[in-house]
Parts: structure tokens; sequence; C-alpha cells
């Protein structure tokens, strides 16, 4: 009981500096997106009194099993929340301030950020052996940048036998949302298969208040504030199938397919100075096969094909502004693309190891966006359009890595990349190096510098105009839109296998993202994504995990940074801004019972204003408890959990810059929800890496 009123005095304490990951629906509205600068928040780990983390040449190595033990944790997604420097932005994962690839035991393939994280959310956290977090990945990774690389388990002692696990899950936002899943795995001898399907589907329902005072070249001004209501059922169906030959240790071929199909259906009315009726239809196709052959001598190749598509139809009505808007316009976009890879690792003398390698990518991009009037009333429409653009990429690496006695670790690598396609042709160089110092037992030190490229989606260079918000807002391709360079240099100090300390220098050159324009000589607010002329970034970040008692652990992390955002060339209004925002975290466990299993987390946040671009972005705060129950011998599991409690999360830009004027406000509901778990057969399953389509539309 003692126990009890303590929880809720935490919670109590907790309800007045709230915590958890920004959501999308406070971030995004159909179409246009606002890549949050607080991609750069990081959540935090709560450790046993056990070191949670060991050190190798360039990584950081978390016992996650460790981690998790109390936690309301389902997914590997789930899981991958609980390491320091890791939060939740945008429904995807980052990394101490950097877009993060993750990868499943070494394997890279080709996948899009949010294919990827539904993949994770689809994965039992019980798959997990342990974590490799690398702020800097070596090129022999065939990943630029910061790298979280998920090792999974394989139960050598339970071979030949099948084994798996079953979940459900039902949530409550304004509307109720469904999963279902399954996964199953069968090892004999030196072959194993794994099988996994989900099934996920609902309604989600939206509200968006936004107010636009546009001024027009001529001097008027014209209030254009609307509400939209947007209703939106959809289904998803994930599904994968594995298949492994062990022929002897460190010598192995695998096959994998992956395949994911999706469907929405949204529907939208918008009410004010623009009135309208809108039904959108999506249609998402995924079929992903990779063949990967490694050997015990360090030679692994491979080869993988991807194929997307993605056929969308949308009805469109509408009124404003003296002008009506009446036309079925029909998109697509279809991608093949092919990867083949080899590499060579060499274990040499005086603790001294060499890689190499080459990769070679090529893409077809098909797309096209047509337009038909359903009313002579109509105003003209954009022009048809279709593009197909080719594209191939050749990387050649070589790395090397070296341990100076016990305490002093080095690891170094440079990469030379040919880009073509009709826009571009270039070659890049991309430097890593990674110096890892131990001064004593439980204490590391880690200095890299990292550089990496990033490329746009293929549909925002595209000349594709897509309207919404009644044909007030359009969405506008960039042609020119160039890729961005990323340089960071960074230091991680961890403190008795427990406390993080990171500090970073982060330039990136040419970084893109949409943002939104109130154009002079019409009314329509256009969402582009352009070039800034440059984004930098020095920031700390302090993660101090705390045990107050054997059955209440405690997290807390603060973190601060400078930021500035200059585009020169930003249409007719250059900006040249920076600022100097904060954040603090506290993440509560309490183990309510041991018999029968009980715990409870209890996590708060609140940050300060931040900005991007031309945006304004308000403090927010927020408030998440889960509550967590194990029965019958540890393989059911029942959590219950609220997020978003105070319903404050939601992040409301704002644009007061020259003469715009705009600002949006999001419904942002509480959620709820209940989910069940069992495994069965002593489930140990293991799992697959995903598919890149991070450029997909």
């Amino acid at each position: 009981m003692k126990r009890l009123w303590i929880a809720l005095y935490v919670v109590l304490l907790a309800t007045n500096g709230g915590a958890q990951e920004v959501k999308t629906d406070s971030l995004s509205t159909d179409d246009v997106q606002l890549d949050s600068i607080f991609r750069t928040l990081p959540e935090v780990m709560i450790t046993g009194e056990r070191p949670a983390v060991r050190t190798e040449p360039g990584k950081l190595v978390y016992d996650v099993p460790r981690l998790i033990v109390n936690k309301p944790v389902d997914n590997i997604y789930e899981a991958l929340k609980e390491l320091p420097g890791v939060v939740e932005q945008n429904e995807s994962i980052t990394l101490g301030g950097l877009g993060v690839t993750i990868v499943l035991d070494g394997k890279v393939t080709n996948m899009n950020t949010s294919q990827l994280m539904a993949l994770l959310k689809t994965m039992p956290a019980k798959r997990i052996k342990h974590v490799e977090v690398m702020y800097s990945a070596p090129a022999k990774y065939q990943v630029r940048g910061a790298m979280i690389n998920v090792v999974l388990n394989r139960d050598a002692d339970n071979l030949s036998r099948l084994q798996g696990e079953v979940y459900g899950l039902l949530e409550q936002r304004h509307h109720t949302a469904y999963e279902e899943r399954t996964s199953l795995q069968y090892n004999r001898n030196k072959f194993s298969v794994d099988l996994l399907y989900d099934h996920s589907h609902g309604t989600s329902y939206h509200i968006g208040d936004e107010q636009s005072l546009h001024t027009l070249r001529d001097g008027t001004r014209h209030e254009m504030n609307t509400t939209a209501y947007t209703h939106a059922p959809s289904q998803e169906h994930a599904f994968r199938m594995g298949a492994d030959y062990r022929f002897t240790e460190n010598h192995q071929l695998s096959l994998v397919y992956n395949g994911n199909y999706s469907s929405y259906h949204n529907n939208q009315t918008v009410e004010g100075a623009v009135r309208s009726a809108s039904h959108k239809d999506f249609t998402h196709w995924l079929h992903n096969l990779r063949l990967d052959y490694e050997t015990p001598f360090g030679l692994k190749a491979g080869v993988e094909f991807t194929y997307y598509k993605s056929p969308e139809k949308q009805l469109f009505d509408s009124e404003y502004g003296g002008k009506a808007y009446h036309f079925e316009s029909n998109s697509d976009q279809k991608i093949d693309r092919w990867k083949f890879f080899l590499s060579q690792e060499h274990r040499l003398k005086s603790e001294w190891g060499l890689n190499y390698g080459v990769i070679y990518d090529t893409s077809i991009d098909h797309s096209y966006q047509y337009y038909v009037k359903t009313s002579e009333q109509s105003a003209d429409l954009p022009d048809d359009s279709s593009f197909r653009q080719a594209e191939d990429n050749i990387n050649l690496y070589a790395g090397g890595s070296k341990r100076f006695g016990k305490k002093l670790m080095l690891d170094a690598s440079l990469a030379a990349e040919y880009y073509h396609s009709i826009v571009w042709n270039r070659w890049d160089w991309y430097p890593v190096f990674n110096l890892t110092y131990l001064p004593k037992d439980g204490h590391t030190l880690q200095l890299s510098l990292s550089s990496n490229k990033t490329y746009p989606e293929y549909w925002a260079v595209h000349s594709f105009v897509s309207y919404n918000k009644g044909g007030y807002g359009a969405i506008v391709g960039n042609p020119f839109l160039k890729p961005s360079s990323d340089y960071r240099l960074q230091s991680v100090y961890v403190l008795k296998n427990k406390y993080t300390f990171i500090t970073w220098y982060d330039y990136q050159k040419d970084k893109f993202t949409q943002l939104a324009y109130q154009r002079p000589d019409r009314l329509l607010m256009e969402y582009k994504y352009c070039n800034f002329d440059y984004t930098e970034q020095i920031g700390f970040q302090a993660s101090v995990p705390v045990k107050i008692a054997k059955w209440w652990q405690t997290h807390f992390m603060l973190i601060g940074v400078w930021q500035r955002d200059k585009d020169s060339d930003f249409y007719d209004i250059p900006f040249d801004r920076d600022i100097l925002w904060t954040m603090g975290m506290v993440r509560n466990t309490l183990v309510l019972s041991s018999k029968p299993d009980l715990s409870l987390t209890v996590n708060g946040m609140i940050r300060s204003k931040a900005i991007q671009g031309n945006y304004n972005l308000p403090e927010s705060h927020n408030l998440d408890i889960a509550f967590r129950y194990k029965f019958m011998n540890n393989r059911a599991t029942v959590r219950l959990y609220g997020t978003n409690i105070l319903e404050s999360n939601a992040i409301y830009p704002t644009i007061r810059w020259a003469n715009q004027r705009y600002r949006m406000h999001y419904s942002d509901f509480r959620e709820t929800g209940v989910s069940f778990t069992y495994a069965f057969g002593g489930y140990k399953a293991k799992s697959r890496a995903d598919v890149d389509t991070s450029r997909f539309k």
C-alpha cells in the first residue's frame, strides 16, 4: 500500500513537468510536414546496479534486456527508446541530435524511415540480445552517420523447437485502433525459418485550425482562417519470411522477403474562408527480397531487390477567393531498385584490423500526376506531368582499427562515393574517425568526427503540385533541391557505466526541409522543400540515472542547444536566425509488487521555445503513464497505458517573419490503450533487417 501511495505522489509531481516524444498528430497535416527541431532531444536509460553498457572500438554496447526489466515494453521500437540519447520524433527514432540508421544483425537494407519504424513495432522486444550504438559508424557497416545495430538472439540450445508469440492491441485516441501480430520460428540442426504477420487497422480523426493573415503585393490583407476536419480509416498488412542455413560458425547463407500493403481513405472538409470537401484513396505496396552470404574468412556478399508502388486518387471540390476548384487527380510512384555489395575484413597482428569493400545501387523512379476537371466552372489546374529518372551510386571504402594496450582504441575509415542522375554527377569523400579512451574501469571517453550526405525523397524533386486545405495550400515539388552534407564533431563520456554526458558541434550544409510561404501574387500558401545555406548546432546533454529505492528508479535528463538556421535565398524574405533552447525530462519506474509482477512507469517532460527555418516553435510539456502486469510464468503480459495525459504535447508552429503571419493549431488528443502478449514454446525469436524506402513517397 505504501508503494501505491508513493506512485500516486510521483504521478502528481510529473503532472507539473510532463515527458515523452513529439507525436505525429502535432507535427503534420495531410502531406505538409514539420520536421521538428526536437529530433535532437534524447530519451534516457534506467540501469540496474550492474553495468548495463560496455565499450568496444567506436561503439557502446548496451544490455537492453536488462534495461527493459520492469518496463511496459512490447516491441523493439519501444525498447530502443530506453537507450540514452534516443527519442521518438514524428514516429521515428533519433540519436543524440542525429537522424539514425537502425540495422538488424549488422544488415542494412533498402527501407524508408516510416516502414523501418513500422517493422520495429511488429517485432517482439524479447528478440533483442544486445544493442550497439555508434555515433559515427565506420564505412564497413555501409552506413554514414549515427547507427543503432540491434543484435538478435540466436538460441542454439533450443533447436528443432517451434516457438512463437501472439500479440493484440486496442488503442483509443479520438477513434479506436487495433493491432494483431503473430511470430513463428522453427529451428532444426543447421536450418532455421521464421515468419511474421502483423495487421493494424482503425480510424484516425484530426482537427486543424489555421489562422493566416495573407498580404498581397498590392498591400491588401486577407484573413484566410480555416478549420479542417479529417476522418481517415486505414489498414496495414506487414509480412516477412526468412530462412538461414549455417554451414559452420560464421559461414551462413540467408534469404529474406519483406512485404507490406497499406490502404488509406482520407475524407476532409474545410470551413471558414475556404469551403471544400475532398476524398483521397491511397494504396502502398512494398516487396523486398535480399540474399546474403557470409564466409568464415571475413568475406561477405549480397544482392537485394526492392519494388515499391503507391497509386493515389483524389476527388476535390473547393471555393475560396472568388475561385472554384472541381477536379479528380491521379498520381503514382513506382520504384525499382537493386543493390549489390561485397566486403572483406581481416584480423591482423598486433591488434590491427583491416576492412574494405564496394557497394553499388541502381534505381529507376517512374512517377506521374494527372488532373481532370469535373466541372466547367473549375479554375485552371496544373499541367499533367510524368517523370522517369535513373540513379546510379557506387561506393568504395577502406578502414582500419587498432588497440593500443587496454586503454586506447582507434577506428577510422574513408569512403569515396560517385553519384549519377540527370541532375547530379559528382564524387564525394566521407571520412570517419573514432577514438576511445578508457581512463579506468567504468569510465569511457569517445571522440568522433563524421561526415554524411542525405538525399531528398524522389517525390520532392519532381515538379508536381498537390492541393490541400481546400486549395489554399499547395505542396510544390522542387527539381532544384540539392542533397545536404553534414559534418559532426562529438564527445561522449560515460561515467561509472551509468551516467552519460555528450557534447557536439554539427554543421549541415544545404539542409533541406519543408517550409510554408504566403505567395504575394495570389492567395496561396505554398509548402516546398528548400535548401538552407546551413544549419549549425552546439549542444550538451546529460543523462543521470538514480536508484531511489530497490523498487524505484528515476532518470533525469537535461539538454541545452544553441542553433542557427540561415537561408539567404528563401524567396524574397531571407532569414538568419538563432536561439538557445533547453529541455528537461524525468522518467520513473516503480515496481509495485514482485509477486504478482506489477510495475508502473511515469514520465514527464518540459521544453522551451525553439525555431526551424521561418517557423517559431512554442514551448510544450507532457505526461505519460504505463502499467505492466506479467503472469503465467512470465509468458503473458498485459500493458495499460496513457500518453499525452495533459493533452499538452503538441507543438503549434507560428510564422511571424517579414510580412508573413501564420499560425497552426492541431488536435492534441490523449491516447489510452491496452495490449496483451503471450509467448509459447520458449520463444526467443529472431528477426530480419528492413527495407530502406526513405526516399519513397
